[in-house]
């Protein structure tokens, strides 16, 4: 079940996002959450929400926001995590498709995507399943926790 998280899935949010972070391969933040810049983070978005599991588990989570102001304002942007022992269990497919849905209801028109590693293909072919199009790649626009380049493909979906 995907939902709006709350003050109590704080804890599992900081560890699900610190995993990705510390991976090294997906988010360009390099610094971790803890307790009270891991509350302000989630707390500043648009919508913050995690998906649980069938025992009340917290096994993923994405945030939504805007991806610039004014004239621009109409366009999101969106980040996800799924537990690193959960996926392939398609809970990133319904990550994305519930943050969709949240992103029309709260008034943007495109939800656009500004770096998505070339390497991390679930996540593409995810995206393009759905119906994200790829505009171009920025050659070397990411770098890897062993510190080597890797391209970044930018997406967009039209709500």
């Amino acid at each position: 079940m995907i939902r709006k998280y709350t003050e109590a899935d704080l804890p599992a949010m900081i560890d699900i996002w610190n995993e990705v972070v510390r991976d090294g391969i997906a988010f360009p933040q390099e610094e971790e959450l803890d307790e009270t810049t891991g509350r302000d983070f989630f707390a500043a978005q648009t919508y913050s929400a995690v998906a649980e599991d069938d025992n009340g588990r917290i096994v993923g989570l994405y945030i939504l926001h805007p991806n610039n102001v004014g004239r621009c304002g109409h366009i999101c942007n969106a980040s996800y995590a799924v537990r690193s022992d959960v996926r392939g269990l398609h809970i990133g497919e319904k990550l994305v498709t519930d943050c969709l849905c949240q992103a029309e209801s709260y008034g943007y028109k495109i939800l656009q995507f500004n770096a998505v590693v070339a390497s991390n293909i679930h996540a593409r072919h995810l995206y393009e399943r759905l119906g994200f199009v790829m505009l171009g790649e920025i050659p070397g626009g990411f770098r890897m926790k062993d510190g080597h380049y890797e391209d970044i493909c930018v997406y967009y979906h039209k709500l």
